[in-house]
């Protein structure tokens, strides 16, 4: 009856149409229907593979430029060094950025320079600065333990602390020597992080080759009684003993202290005092080469977008950093600093000289020029945080070399060098690294050793057999 009403060629109503591969029905397996994801998932599928596509190629090129610069100086770690010799050490210089710790200025330093010291074979020591002004304290102390090992005496009586670390030195410095052991007779260097370092170490050699080697007096307040003060001055403490004794209740325990700050050893000598200080006779013609290296740090919320750019093109920081490092390992070629005028109009329009009516004899004093340390990496100062650059009402008498303009005395400035790579360094580097890659073995033998299928040569003496090979 139905067939008569719907007709001979139409089909029941309850058979479903056929879709799909009638193999993978037949096997048991789902149908999949192929269709483009939603608006949604494409935007958030476009950005996260653009995002990391980008992270990715940045860390490939980062390694590779960071391998570039090792494989130029690894062969410095194949030389050998005589056994009474001490091996080559240099200094590194770094301290907290302004408004952060120390960590990023550690993690700086493992991630962009470490690597070409230690494949350059190279020794080194640190001076860290977790406050303003630690920097320019432990470089000036280790220039005046150096003078006093030349020759200069104290005009005063050290203190029990400083005459303690200065034993432990000079046992060290002479076990040395008894037993025969040199220091470098070749050139040291150091390195210096960041531009808030950089004006600390500027400040440290002058302190330690301008300055007095006693440590100045501490300030008298006026609100101390005098030394030779006694009860007999006070009459109210005459008639209390006159009196009857009464019984008083025990006095409370007194708070424990609290402790005090660390803070740096206040400086020897001030910027304005530089022309008139004499140079000691231990200063040397010329002084070891300095190398300052950029540090990279920004903070806040708006400045967002200019960090996440320096986050994904941190190949270009460690093909700068590597390039900085490796003129220090190699230590080939250096150059002096210069003067002139055009630096000082662009660096401070009121620069004006100082005086030279209070410079002593034979004093090299300032010129209506400015130096070129006064302007290196000057660009990191408008990143830095407002608390380094706005006054502080509470710390007006603390010393502040971050915020104050750095003066350069000529008798340091022009005994300062830098170091620089020689031209063609960076063909010369790209040709190394060409052929260190070529000897490496590539992925393909390293997936054969890793499984066990690596090709192996004739039997013969490396199995253990016994006679020649051809036996």
């Amino acid at each position: 009856m139905a067939e008569k009403l719907l007709g001979k060629d139409a089909a029941p109503a309850s058979v479903p149409k056929p879709e799909g591969n009638p193999a993978l029905r037949m096997m048991g397996l789902p149908r999949f229907k192929f269709k483009l994801p939603s608006r949604n998932w494409l935007i958030f599928w476009a950005i996260t593979g653009s995002f990391t596509s980008t992270l990715l190629y940045d860390r490939y090129h980062k390694k590779r430029a960071q391998r570039k610069w090792c494989n130029f100086v690894s062969h410095l770690a194949k030389e050998t060094v005589p056994p009474t010799m001490m091996p080559r050490k240099t200094t590194i210089f770094l301290a907290a950025p302004p408004g952060d710790g120390l960590r990023p200025a550690r993690d700086h330093f493992h991630e962009y320079i470490k690597p070409i010291l230690v494949a350059g074979g190279l020794d080194w020591e640190v001076i860290e600065g977790r406050k303003e002004g630690d920097v320019r304290a432990g470089l000036a102390e280790k220039i005046r333990k150096l003078r006093k090992r030349n020759g200069e005496k104290l005009s005063q009586e050290p203190t029990e602390e400083s005459e303690e670390k200065e034993n432990l030195d000079d046992l060290l410095y002479e076990v040395r020597q008894r037993s025969g052991v040199t220091e470098w007779n070749g050139v040291q260097g150091d390195l210096v992080l960041g531009r808030h370092t950089w004006k600390e170490y500027i400040r440290g050699l002058h302190e330690g080759w301008l300055g007095p080697l006693d440590p100045p007096r501490p300030a008298e307040s006026p609100d101390t009684p005098p030394a030779d003060s006694s009860p007999a001055e006070h009459p109210s403490s005459e008639a209390a003993s006159d009196s009857s004794p009464k019984e008083e209740p025990p006095a409370p325990d007194p708070p424990p202290p609290k402790p005090a700050k660390i803070t740096p050893k206040p400086p020897y000598i001030t910027p304005k005092d530089y022309p008139s200080s004499s140079a000691p006779p231990s200063l040397a013609i010329s002084m070891s080469p300095s190398l300052p290296v950029p540090l990279p740090h920004l903070l806040g919320f708006l400045n967002t977008p200019t960090r996440v750019y320096r986050f994904l093109t941190r190949r270009h920081l460690a093909d700068s950093t590597g390039r900085s490092v490796a003129a220090l390992v190699l230590a080939s070629h250096s150059r002096p600093y210069t003067q002139s005028a055009e630096l000082a109009s662009a660096i401070d329009p009121d620069f004006a000289p100082n005086d030279t009516n209070t410079a002593p004899e034979g004093a090299v004093t300032q010129t209506s020029e400015a130096w070129e340390q006064e302007a290196v990496l000057k660009k990191e100062e408008k990143e830095w945080h407002k608390s380094a650059r706005e006054p502080n009402k509470d710390e007006e008498t603390r010393e502040r070399p971050w915020r104050e303009p750095m003066t350069i005395d000529s008798r340091i400035g022009q005994r300062m060098s830098q170091f620089e790579l020689e031209s063609g360094a960076d063909e010369e580097a790209a040709k190394v690294d060409a052929e260190k890659r070529l000897e490496d073995p590539s992925l393909v033998d390293k997936i054969r050793k890793w499984t066990g299928f690596e090709k192996q040569g004739k039997k013969g003496w490396d199995m253990g057999l016994e006679g020649a090979e051809d036996d």
